[in-house]
């Protein structure tokens, strides 16, 4: 199960990447947009993260 976490997470983070990209062209409030941008970099750095190898405990 660890090992799929890392990949729904990159899943979901390009699934928000979509949904910035999209608020984007629907001229969103720029505020909505950053936070669908964080949200999405949040995933990303997540999932990449967790792929390291590190102690287990």
């Amino acid at each position: 199960m660890s090992s799929f976490l890392p990949v729904l997470l990159l899943m979901l983070a390009g699934i928000l990447v979509g949904g910035v990209i999209s608020l984007v062209r629907q001229g969103a409030t720029k505020f909505s947009i950053g936070l669908v941008a964080a949200l999405a970099l949040l995933a990303l750095v997540g999932g990449v993260l967790w792929m390291f190898p590190g102690e287990s405990t």
